[in-house]
Protein backbone atom coordinates (compact mmCIF):
# COMPACT_ATOMS: atom_id res chain seq x y z
CA UNK A 1 0.00 0.00 0.00
CA UNK A 2 1.48 3.05 -1.40
CA UNK A 3 1.17 5.88 2.00
CA UNK A 4 0.78 9.00 -0.37
CA UNK A 5 -2.27 6.95 -1.72
CA UNK A 6 -5.37 9.32 -0.73
CA UNK A 7 -8.17 6.74 -2.04
CA UNK A 8 -10.40 6.08 1.07
CA UNK A 9 -11.96 3.40 -0.37
CA UNK A 10 -8.50 1.86 -1.11
CA UNK A 11 -7.38 2.25 2.65
CA UNK A 12 -10.90 0.79 3.94
CA UNK A 13 -10.37 -2.25 2.12
CA UNK A 14 -7.03 -2.63 3.35
CA UNK A 15 -8.04 -1.93 6.93
CA UNK A 16 -11.01 -4.75 6.67
CA UNK A 17 -8.35 -7.38 5.37
CA UNK A 18 -6.45 -6.84 8.98
CA UNK A 19 -8.09 -9.63 10.62
CA UNK A 20 -7.77 -12.03 8.19
CA UNK A 21 -4.27 -11.19 7.92
CA UNK A 22 -3.49 -11.70 11.70
CA UNK A 23 -5.29 -14.68 12.22
CA UNK A 24 -3.28 -15.77 9.03
CA UNK A 25 0.08 -15.34 11.07
CA UNK A 26 -1.32 -18.80 12.83
CA UNK A 27 -0.44 -17.07 16.08
CA UNK A 28 -3.63 -18.06 18.49
CA UNK A 29 -2.66 -16.16 21.17
CA UNK A 30 -2.99 -13.02 19.14
CA UNK A 31 -6.41 -12.83 17.64
CA UNK A 32 -7.48 -12.01 21.59
CA UNK A 33 -4.63 -10.09 22.37
CA UNK A 34 -5.13 -7.54 19.21
CA UNK A 35 -8.82 -7.34 20.21
CA UNK A 36 -7.82 -6.43 23.86
CA UNK A 37 -5.53 -3.92 21.71
CA UNK A 38 -7.03 -2.19 19.14
CA UNK A 39 -10.94 -2.21 21.22
CA UNK A 40 -10.99 -2.62 24.66
CA UNK A 41 -7.82 -0.96 25.83
CA UNK A 42 -9.04 2.49 24.26
CA UNK A 43 -12.72 2.39 25.34
CA UNK A 44 -10.69 1.52 29.15
CA UNK A 45 -8.68 4.44 28.75
CA UNK A 46 -11.24 6.56 27.15
CA UNK A 47 -13.48 5.78 29.97
CA UNK A 48 -11.16 7.17 32.49
CA UNK A 49 -11.17 10.74 30.50
CA UNK A 50 -10.23 13.14 32.14
CA UNK A 51 -7.50 11.45 34.06
CA UNK A 52 -6.80 8.08 32.31
CA UNK A 53 -4.23 5.70 33.40
CA UNK A 54 -3.02 2.18 32.55
CA UNK A 55 -3.14 -0.65 35.34
CA UNK A 56 -0.04 -2.98 35.42
CA UNK A 57 -2.69 -6.08 34.32
CA UNK A 58 -3.37 -3.60 30.91
CA UNK A 59 0.24 -2.74 30.35
CA UNK A 60 1.32 -6.45 30.73
CA UNK A 61 -1.56 -7.52 28.60
CA UNK A 62 -0.70 -4.69 25.88
CA UNK A 63 3.19 -6.12 26.42
CA UNK A 64 2.19 -9.87 25.23
CA UNK A 65 0.00 -8.13 22.54
CA UNK A 66 3.80 -6.30 21.24
CA UNK A 67 5.76 -9.95 21.32
CA UNK A 68 3.42 -11.47 20.03
CA UNK A 69 3.58 -9.47 17.10
CA UNK A 70 7.33 -9.33 16.99
CA UNK A 71 10.25 -10.76 18.87
CA UNK A 72 9.30 -12.85 21.95
CA UNK A 73 11.50 -11.34 24.45
CA UNK A 74 10.07 -12.91 27.42
CA UNK A 75 12.41 -10.82 29.84
CA UNK A 76 10.48 -7.58 29.47
CA UNK A 77 7.27 -9.04 30.21
CA UNK A 78 8.64 -10.26 33.54
CA UNK A 79 9.91 -6.77 33.81
CA UNK A 80 6.73 -5.57 33.39
CA UNK A 81 4.96 -7.87 36.14
CA UNK A 82 7.31 -6.80 38.47
CA UNK A 83 6.12 -3.15 38.41
CA UNK A 84 4.67 -1.42 41.34
CA UNK A 85 1.13 -0.98 40.41
CA UNK A 86 0.92 2.31 41.79
CA UNK A 87 4.29 3.42 39.83
CA UNK A 88 2.60 2.33 36.43
CA UNK A 89 -0.58 4.19 37.02
CA UNK A 90 1.64 7.27 38.04
CA UNK A 91 3.49 7.11 34.95
CA UNK A 92 0.27 6.85 32.38
CA UNK A 93 -1.27 9.21 33.78
CA UNK A 94 2.13 11.38 33.82
CA UNK A 95 2.47 10.60 29.87
CA UNK A 96 -1.55 10.95 29.12
CA UNK A 97 -1.58 14.25 30.55
CA UNK A 98 1.85 15.59 28.82
CA UNK A 99 0.56 14.44 25.23
CA UNK A 100 0.23 16.43 22.85
CA UNK A 101 4.07 16.78 23.88
CA UNK A 102 4.89 13.35 22.64
CA UNK A 103 8.43 13.71 23.41
CA UNK A 104 7.41 13.89 27.32
CA UNK A 105 4.69 11.53 27.35
CA UNK A 106 7.41 9.09 26.05
CA UNK A 107 10.08 9.63 28.75
CA UNK A 108 7.35 9.67 31.29
CA UNK A 109 6.50 6.18 30.19
CA UNK A 110 10.13 4.88 29.55
CA UNK A 111 10.86 5.17 33.63
CA UNK A 112 9.14 2.12 33.89
CA UNK A 113 11.81 -1.21 33.79
CA UNK A 114 10.62 -2.83 30.49
CA UNK A 115 9.33 -0.26 28.81
CA UNK A 116 11.01 1.51 25.79
CA UNK A 117 10.04 4.01 23.04
CA UNK A 118 8.30 1.01 20.89
CA UNK A 119 6.05 -0.01 23.82
CA UNK A 120 5.59 3.73 25.26
CA UNK A 121 4.40 4.21 21.44
CA UNK A 122 2.18 1.45 21.45
CA UNK A 123 0.79 3.16 25.34
CA UNK A 124 0.21 6.06 23.83
CA UNK A 125 -1.61 5.43 20.58
CA UNK A 126 -4.17 3.66 22.32
CA UNK A 127 -5.37 6.06 24.14
CA UNK A 128 -4.45 8.51 21.70
CA UNK A 129 -3.64 7.43 18.20
CA UNK A 130 -4.03 10.81 16.25
CA UNK A 131 -1.10 11.94 18.00
CA UNK A 132 1.18 8.93 18.73
CA UNK A 133 1.33 6.37 16.21
CA UNK A 134 2.31 2.90 17.16
CA UNK A 135 6.16 2.08 16.07
CA UNK A 136 7.18 -1.41 16.97
CA UNK A 137 10.93 -2.25 17.14
CA UNK A 138 10.90 -4.09 13.75
CA UNK A 139 9.88 -1.34 12.43
CA UNK A 140 12.40 0.94 14.04
CA UNK A 141 15.35 -2.24 13.11
CA UNK A 142 14.74 -1.13 9.54
CA UNK A 143 15.47 2.42 9.67
CA UNK A 144 18.39 4.00 8.92
CA UNK A 145 20.56 5.29 12.01
CA UNK A 146 19.44 3.02 14.72
CA UNK A 147 21.83 1.89 16.18
CA UNK A 148 20.28 -0.81 18.68
CA UNK A 149 20.20 1.69 21.59
CA UNK A 150 17.21 3.36 23.73
CA UNK A 151 17.83 6.87 22.75
CA UNK A 152 18.11 6.67 19.40
CA UNK A 153 15.42 4.73 18.90
CA UNK A 154 13.59 7.29 20.95
CA UNK A 155 14.97 9.86 18.77
CA UNK A 156 13.83 8.08 15.49
CA UNK A 157 10.36 7.88 17.48
CA UNK A 158 10.10 11.37 17.48
CA UNK A 159 11.30 11.93 14.14
CA UNK A 160 8.48 9.78 12.88
CA UNK A 161 6.32 11.30 14.95
CA UNK A 162 6.68 14.58 12.93
CA UNK A 163 6.84 13.78 9.81
CA UNK A 164 3.44 11.87 9.91
CA UNK A 165 1.94 15.09 11.46
CA UNK A 166 4.25 16.59 8.67
CA UNK A 167 6.29 19.12 11.27
CA UNK A 168 9.70 19.15 11.81
CA UNK A 169 11.57 18.43 15.27
CA UNK A 170 12.11 21.52 17.90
Amino acid sequence: MDFQCSDVARWSRVLSAYPARVESLGKPDLLPLDDFYRRRLPALLRGRDPDPFLTRSELAQLMQWKLARGKWRPRLLEFVLSLDEEAVESSSRKAFGSLPDVSKAVSELTVLKGVGPATASAVLAAYAPDVAPFMSDEFFFGLKGYGGCSGALQRLFLEAVFAVRGETAG
